[in-house]
């Protein structure tokens, strides 16, 4: 994995997966796809103005809207919490902005993801962390195998 040099208030996370991108694009826009990596529930329009909301973790629920779904390529959305726990720095739904690019490579994707628009340098650092966590579970998934659940949820609910 490559973390090139980004802005103050973004997180960049590259990661290379052993799936075409037809596969890996599945798992940003199949409700039950995006679940088996990220989240307990939630409810997804995986379109251009389409809006989700989804319960990520043990009661945080994050919340905003599609704004490019272009097929095998790239996904667009705002992001925020209208809910997460009391610690993390404020991250208003719709407020900061997640750009995945899929770009085809010899041994599969190599999956790009930008988070832009964060307000605190502990809001990066907090994000960085959980982002790596999700792509590393979407890559196993989307390679095939199963991570298993989740221990972040686990923790959050004890």
């Amino acid at each position: 994995m490559t973390i090139p040099p980004t802005p103050m208030d973004t997180v960049t996370l590259e990661r290379r997966i052993a799936a075409r991108p037809e596969t890996v694009f599945g798992f940003l826009t199949d409700r039950e796809k995006w679940l088996s990596w990220m989240g307990e529930d939630g409810s997804f329009a995986f379109e251009p103005g389409g809006s989700y909301r989804t319960t990520v973790t043990g009661g945080n629920v994050a919340a905003g809207r599609f704004i490019t779904v272009d097929p095998h390529r790239r996904v667009v959305f705002s992001w925020g919490w209208e809910s997460a726990p009391a610690t993390d720095p404020p991250v208003p739904p719709g407020s900061s902005t997640v750009e995945i690019t899929l770009e085809p490579t010899a041994e599969g994707t190599l999956l790009r993801m930008i988070h832009s628009g964060l307000p605190t340098t502990e809001a990066c650092e907090a994000h960085a962390e959980s982002w790596q966590h999700y792509v590393d579970r979407l890559a196993a998934r989307a390679e095939g195998t199963d991570p298993g659940p989740d221990p972040w949820t686990r923790q959050s609910e004890g």
